[in-house]
């Protein structure tokens, strides 16, 4: 299936970003790694959750466990959080529906 090509590829790629730092501006418990807002890649999204590491293990296995998102945990040598792929093989309406399952899992992980 096609979305229409390289410029319609770019637009995805920015609405996918947009939903999560929408997510993210909204919340005071998640943050971008990185901190300048040129530095951020819009397709690999890495972010940072105010959480223990064992919260954010936490937070990784009951969305894995709850078939939400099975590799969204940070790279092994970066800061505990999550990054969240937002290349434009992924719909805009899964990245809506991830989002909810990412608040219950921080709640669920640091409310224990």
């Amino acid at each position: 299936v096609s979305i229409g090509g390289y410029e319609a590829v770019i637009a995805r790629c920015r609405e996918n970003f947009g939903i999560v730092e929408e997510f993210v501006d909204e919340q005071p418990w998640i943050h971008f790694l990185a901190k300048q807002k040129e530095c951020r890649s819009r397709t690999s999204v890495c972010l940072q959750i105010d959480a223990t590491d064992d919260q954010v293990d936490c937070m990784t296995k009951k969305l894995a466990a709850e078939n939400v998102a099975v590799d969204i945990a940070s790279y092994r040598d970066a800061p505990k959080g999550i990054r969240i792929w937002c290349g434009a093989t992924v719909e805009p309406s899964d990245l809506r529906r991830l989002l909810p399952w990412l608040s219950w899992a921080y709640h669920s992980a640091v409310e224990q």
